[in-house]
């Protein structure tokens, strides 16, 4: 048995490194069969030598998100336990690096896998950034984070979030009667991603005050969008003359980032969809960002990944 300490700054520290009752602390010892014990400001930690290093790493790790004032959650503790095991995944200080801030109670949406952090950088970097790949990547809800941080810094004065109406067929015109309810559920899910970054009230006034608008694609013919962040989503279901149209909006100072999956395109069998088309279009043009997904940036529920594994085991005997 070996012994190293890791010294932390006061009670508040300790308490917000170990979690409530103590549960991310528990978590880490069963995990790695190694036992600690408080002494004044001093964390020791006790166990076999090699996993007493890896675990004094792993508070080292924490630590960073500690400090920086943001509340540890569990699924950060998963992950940093994950990321010790599996090379694939960047470290946690290094995701938190790339934090988005949004003013809602999580503080911080952080990019989990090496594919989201480059596409953070890309968004960052780039004024019109592609981000393509499977459902469960993060692709929609990352660009939203960083919509609402840039409106947030004043980057931008306004975020306009944006669907191709595939199931209503585009041709809805401009709706009498309440246009939000024939058009709601299909937007939905780009209000729950807007409440999960803002405090409900804000989300309100922003959208009563057109700071923020949801929108469906037809919306944006004839208009320029200057100052603006626009978030085009399900892209794959764009038809080329769409996509052209969409993309000579943006006017000075906006930010387009446009995300969807091309293995789901909704589109009928005779239209191509525009977010092929685009991949090969402009490749080439310099300050446009392609940010490709794979089946290894799905972030789930660690259950969900052990469920997925036991289905792959019995493909796999059945072959």
């Amino acid at each position: 048995m070996a012994e190293q300490s890791v010294t932390l700054r006061g009670a508040q520290e300790a308490q917000a490194l170990f979690g409530k009752h103590d549960q991310h602390l528990r978590r880490i010892e069963q995990v790695l069969g190694v036992s600690v014990v408080m002494r004044a400001e001093e964390m020791k930690i006790a166990g076999q030598p090699e996993v007493i290093a890896k675990a004094a790493r792993l508070f080292d790790d924490l630590l960073v998100i500690v400090r920086s004032g943001a509340p540890l959650r569990r699924e950060d503790v998963d992950y940093a336990l994950r990321a010790l095991q599996d090379s694939k995944l960047v470290q946690l200080r290094q995701m938190y690096q790339e934090r988005i801030e949004v003013p809602s109670k999580r503080r911080f949406v952080i990019p989990r896998t090496p594919g989201q952090k480059a596409y953070v950088d890309a968004m960052r970097k780039h004024d019109i950034v592609f981000a393509i790949g499977p459902a469960g990547t993060g692709k929609s809800f990352l660009a939203m984070a960083m919509a609402v941080e840039s409106l947030t810094k004043g980057e931008v004065s306004r975020i306009i979030l944006a669907r191709p109406a595939v199931e209503a067929g585009e041709r809805l015109g401009y709706l009498p009667g309440d246009m939000a309810e024939k058009i709601n559920p299909y937007l939905r899910p780009l209000y729950d991603a807007l409440y999960e970054m803002m405090e409900m009230d804000m989300v309100q006034r922003y959208l009563d005050r057109g700071i923020i608008e949801v929108a469906p694609l037809a919306f944006m013919r004839g208009r320029t969008l200057n100052d603006s962040f626009i978030v085009l989503d399900e892209a794959q279901n764009t038809t080329p003359e769409q996509m052209k149209m969409f993309l000579t909006r943006l006017g000075f100072d906006s930010k387009a980032v446009v995300t969807g999956d091309v293995t789901q395109i909704d589109l009928p069998p005779e239209k191509s969809s525009g977010l092929i088309q685009v991949q090969t279009l402009l490749a080439e043009i310099p300050g446009i960002a392609f940010a490709l997904f794979s089946g290894q940036d799905v972030v789930r529920h660690e259950l969900v990944q052990a469920i997925i594994s036991a289905y792959d085991k019995i493909n796999h005997n059945h072959h």
